[in-house]
């Protein structure tokens, strides 16, 4: 589930499998006004100050104009911004990215004069594409994109996001060249990481991902997540000491970020501080309902011997799954993940890995799951067959 999360924030620097109990067909749409959803009052502790004021002013300014001439489309695009970030900050998927998509479908649909807002239209709706885990429908969209302008950066960054995710590792290597070519910021230098990363250079992957953490903004979200991203990697690479001191760094900047408590909790399950993880996991579900840090408990429950917990927590993740489904978001890998690794369910999970293989067969991602999953089902020729499938080679990134 790593690599959605990731691609979920970093597409439009708009990152964990996500879980609301909202919808927005839920008496959100704002009466006798312009087709706009409500904005949602964020959790206490995700207010961070100014941030939320500047949130809510942005709103509403948009919001007059859409009053004065429901006809402009500027503010539209400002909103289905808006609603993009508060996807990410607040983990309210299932609310804000039909919200955001209905908005950027009422700029595209009208076909502006304006090659730019429409441009960057198409860009954000990719990009939410790209969080909702539809990737040949974002392929399509950003390549309508780049007709109108190839000279973009972050373009390239959601033509890597897809192709990595559809198993076309040699273009997405090649659409990074271009991107960090134009612009070597933060978000080139993640898609690096990444590359680096899935081909098995972890030590180029930590290297790039520590060139994206001093070139974003200090105290920022998309920083917070890039630094999360960071200790991720010193995580998997053994250097616990180092990922809890990006974690810690994190919060030191932005207290309460819900991601770096349940990081945190994930070190203290390595120490085997299990209470400990436990009240990190409980906070950070306290500020957004994730369905990773819902995951995360159940699994510690697992640890613990403690089945009929881990089963409850398990069973409950299922309807938030179907929650993002409804919303218009693939959901089949974590599905599978649940089912075997949770529920000690194969046939299902097969069911749901095989679901995905039939639109995604080249990813990586997807064989290694079902390598597993046979491999777990004794089913050896199928398990060698998508392990096979499974492995990359190092190719030189140019300008890495």
């Amino acid at each position: 589930m790593k690599q959605y999360l990731f691609i979920a924030i970093l597409a439009l620097m708009a990152l964990s499998a996500c879980q609301n109990n909202s919808t927005l067909s839920n008496k959100a749409i704002l009466k006798n006004e312009p087709t706009v959803a409500k904005l949602l009052e964020r959790n206490q502790a995700l207010q961070q100050g100014k941030e939320w004021d500047a949130v809510q002013n942005n709103y509403a300014k948009n919001l007059n104009l859409l009053r004065s001439d429901t006809n402009q489309l500027e503010p539209k695009l400002q909103l289905a911004y808006l609603f993009i970030n508060e996807a990410r900050v607040t983990g309210e998927h299932p609310y804000y990215y039909p919200a955001a998509l209905q908005l950027l479908e009422g700029i595209i649909t009208k076909q502006p004069e304006d090659q730019d807002l429409l441009f960057l239209s198409l860009s954000a709706k990719a990009a939410v594409q790209l969080s909702l885990h539809q990737f040949q429908e974002a392929l399509l969209t950003v390549k309508q994109a780049l007709e109108i302008n190839p000279h973009n950066a972050q373009v390239y960054g959601i033509l890597v996001d897809a192709y990595v995710e559809l198993g076309d590792y040699e273009k997405a290597i090649q659409m990074a060249d271009k991107m960090v070519m134009i612009r070597p910021d933060l978000r080139s230098y993640a898609r690096i990481s990444y590359l680096r990363e899935i081909h098995g250079d972890m030590e180029g992957a930590i290297e790039a991902m520590e060139m994206a953490v001093l070139a974003g903004i200090p105290g920022s979200e998309e920083t917070a997540w890039t630094q999360l991203t960071l200790g991720n990697l010193y995580q998997e690479h053994k250097e616990i000491d180092k990922a809890e001191q990006q974690y810690l760094q994190i919060l030191a900047e932005r207290p309460d970020y819900p991601f770096a408590i349940a990081a945190l909790a994930s070190i203290e399950v390595e120490r085997e501080n299990f209470a400990k993880a436990e009240v990190l996991l409980d906070k950070a579900l306290s500020i957004i309902p994730e369905v990773g840090f819902t995951i995360q408990k159940a699994e510690l429950y697992k640890t613990l011997k403690q089945d009929e917990k881990a089963l409850a927590i398990a069973k409950s993740v299922l309807p938030m799954l179907e929650e993002d489904t409804e919303a218009g978001h693939n959901m089949n890998l974590e599905f599978a993940n649940v089912y075997a690794n949770l529920l000690n369910d194969i046939d299902m999970a097969l069911v749901y890995a095989n679901k995905e293989y039939t639109k995604r067969p080249k990813n990586i991602d997807v064989n290694k799951t079902l390598a597993e999953l046979y491999k777990m089902n004794n089913d050896a020729e199928k398990a060698e067959k998508h392990l096979k499938a499974s492995k990359l080679k190092m190719p030189v990134l140019k300008n890495s």
